[in-house]
């Protein structure tokens, strides 16, 4: 399976000043595979240490953090020798020894020779939980799940996603329906690895959906491990509502569909808590369109998306022959998966920060606003190829944007201020001028 983080890693492995890596990212996004993977691909040898229940590595990293005695034994316990220049060192579920995190300052002050990664499941939670965190002395790299490109190098369409890389929205539009048919295909599978290996060797829906469903109950089960036992039950309650606030045409965010009379303050923790481990993203509102979108961010009015298409379809009990026969059953539904798809791929994206627009009337919203550092981009997301652009051009008269794009289920066409880029190749955004 191709992982494009797997070419980030690379450029890690070769930077002068090398720090180790902490691998961000939800469970079962494929962090142990990717850091295995990464080195089997790069490395002469890997020693791979799991810090979970391991009482072994709790009595290492309890005394003396000296990084020779540290290596020292864990080439002991690994009953490997652990060269600098050619072993990877994997601390996985590291968050279980918050030492072995504190560590990570002592290796790249005294042993940034060594080459480290590490990853968690809800490390997220562990790096905001008053651990001695080594701030300033790691690098991050946050990982998701597969996107459309990389779902489609999975099931054996690999040129297809080439096709996409180089642009060629000729020969892209000649074979419309089969891009169009793998979307719906990832509509329903979504980006979870072991969702879309099963769909890749057996092309099994309801295979698809048992996996889903396992995950989402795993999910469920580090609520009531990890959190705060108070906040259990308002995390549950939002994390069910996610289906229902983005069916609504209006996406935002709305407490009130929580239970009557829910109020923000009690359930602040519970969104940061799903946030910090990955299980949902928050897009803010902005109200203007200046740089840096942040200054003119609303803190208050925002949107809630989930880490994986497929994990949402599952949570709406969608069944697959309304996704794959286009059914009209569900027209509300089908904005709500497409502007969670479109989410879900712009977060794979470096360096750009997302949010959306509203006026203040309410009569003008745009779907996403992307700032991409030197250039904000109104983003208009249409579930199939209704052409309208009303609220981009009303966002066009009043900020008057370099670009403006709409992405739809139609071809690639630009025309003045406009651009229609096809769904499928919403990754290529990153490349808009």
């Amino acid at each position: 399976m191709y992982r494009a983080a797997i070419e980030k890693l690379m450029k890690w492995k070769e930077l002068k000043y090398r720090k180790p890596l902490i691998i961000e990212g939800a469970r079962q996004v494929g962090k142990t595979w990717l850091m295995k993977e990464f080195g089997k691909q790069a490395y002469a040898d890997t020693v791979y240490i799991n810090f979970d229940s391991n009482s072994r590595m709790a009595e290492l990293f309890a005394s003396d953090l000296n990084t020779e005695r540290l290596i020292m034994g864990l080439e002991l316990y690994s009953g490997k020798k652990i060269h600098p220049d050619s072993t990877l060192l994997i601390f996985d579920e590291v968050q279980e020894v918050p030492r072995a995190l504190t560590s990570l300052k002592y290796f790249c002050e005294n042993a940034p020779q060594y080459h480290i990664v590490c990853a968690g499941s809800l490390l997220g939670i562990a790096l905001h939980g008053g651990t001695s965190f080594p701030v300033g002395k790691v690098d991050f790299l946050k990982l998701y799940p597969l996107s459309f490109k990389e779902f489609l190098m999975a099931v054996g369409m690999e040129r297809f996603a080439e096709l996409l890389d180089k642009q060629d929205f000729q020969m892209i539009s000649d074979f419309r329906q089969t891009y169009i048919d793998a979307l719906k295909q990832y509509y329903f599978v979504g980006g979870m690895p072991e969702a879309v290996q099963s769909f890749s060797e057996n092309k099994d829906f309801n295979e698809v959906r048992d996996i889903q469903k396992r995950i989402l109950a795993a999910y469920e089960q580090d609520f009531s491990k990890h959190a705060p036992n108070e906040t259990v039950p308002r995390i549950r309650m939002l994390w069910n509502s996610i289906p229902s606030q983005l069916a609504k045409e209006n996406r935002k965010f709305v407490y009130g569909l929580l239970r009557e009379g829910a109020r923000a303050k009690e359930y602040e923790i519970a969104i940061m808590w799903l946030c910090d481990c990955g299980l949902v993203h928050k897009v803010n509102r902005v109200n203007a369109a200046g740089i840096p979108l942040k200054a003119y961010e609303d803190q208050k009015a925002f949107k809630l998306f989930l880490v994986d298409v497929g994990l949402l379809g599952c949570m709406a009990g969608l069944h697959q022959s309304t996704l794959l026969d286009g059914s009209g059953l569900f027209t509300e539904f089908r904005g709500a998966l497409t502007e969670q798809y479109v989410c879900q791929q712009l977060k794979t994206i470096d360096n750009l920060n997302l949010y959306y627009y509203t006026n203040d009337r309410g009569s003008c919203e745009v779907d996403f606003i992307i700032d991409k550092g030197g250039q904000i981009i109104p983003l208009e997301v249409k579930a199939e190829v209704n052409l309208k652009a009303k609220s981009l051009k009303t966002y066009r008269e009043k900020f008057s944007p370099e670009i403006s794009v709409r992405t739809s289920m139609t071809d690639f066409k630009e025309k003045d201020w406009l651009i229609n880029l096809p769904l499928y190749a919403i990754e290529q955004i990153s490349a808009a001028k």
